[in-house]
């Protein structure tokens, strides 16, 4: 799972803010769907490399995780401080290998039940809550918006807990039941979908509308992880790998 946006930090530096960056979400979303596009181009990258080299790609794909978390640390601190010539080939580099990184479980979907058809589910069920969450996240009291916050946080704490467990123990070939793989796929669908509520209240309480590129971050972490967890919970519910 990517690392997401720093909820803490945005509850401490605007409790009780007003909005500073009206059209901020405006500006961010054509680097949004920019980002997406790359992601998909690097995901058939990675199909294209398990297809004809799939010896090469466990290698690669663990270079690419490295190269990734260095890069998203690096695109959104120098976003951040306002440099968008700097950040946005980083960025658009980031995307490149978040597609990479994706394609091992985009393989996985195509090779089960869940087929084509699991990923369309998956990208179909992304589109739908933007739609839900604009409307809902831009319309949230600060009372209702800072709770709903904390709420996310807490689950994204608790949910990378488990994940991290679940992976440590698949290295020593202890795997996680179907029913399991559902709870926390569920789980992790719900957190994601209340985080990209969270977005639409946060993200103009915290950068300005020339701040696009890191809330253009902010938001594509949110829905790369929910469009994850929504497959994972189709292929699970499909009854796994053929």
């Amino acid at each position: 799972m990517s690392n997401s946006f720093n909820f803490r930090e945005a509850i401490q530096e605007n409790r009780g803010n007003a909005i500073v960056g009206p059209n901020v979400i405006s500006n961010a979303l054509p680097y949004l769907g920019g980002g997406l596009v790359l992601t998909a181009v690097g995901t058939y990258g990675g199909l294209g490399v398990i297809d004809n080299a799939r010896d090469l790609f466990m290698p690669t794909f663990f270079a690419a995780i490295i190269a990734e978390l260095v890069l998203f640390f690096v695109a959104r601190g120098i976003a951040e401080n306002g440099n968008n010539t700097t950040a946005l080939p980083l960025l658009a580099l980031y995307s490149l290998l978040s597609g990479y990184t994706l394609s091992g479980l985009i393989f996985v979907a195509l090779q089960s039940s869940a087929g084509v058809g699991g990923v369309g589910i998956a990208a179909l069920g992304c589109g739908a809550t933007f739609i839900v969450a604009r409307s809902v996240g831009s319309n949230l009291s600060e009372e209702d918006g800072m709770a709903l916050t904390k709420t996310v946080q807490l689950g994204v704490i608790a949910l990378l807990v488990v994940l991290v467990g679940q992976f440590l123990f698949s290295m020593f070939g202890v795997f996680t039941p179907t029913w399991l793989e559902i709870g926390i796929s569920g789980i992790g669908t719900l957190i994601f979908a209340g985080m990209a509520v969270v977005d639409f209240y946060i993200l103009p309480r915290t950068y300005e509308d020339d701040k696009y590129l890191p809330a253009a971050l902010s938001m594509y972490l949110t829905y790369i992880n929910l469009f994850i967890f929504i497959l994972r919970l189709v292929i699970a519910l499909s009854g796994g790998r053929d």
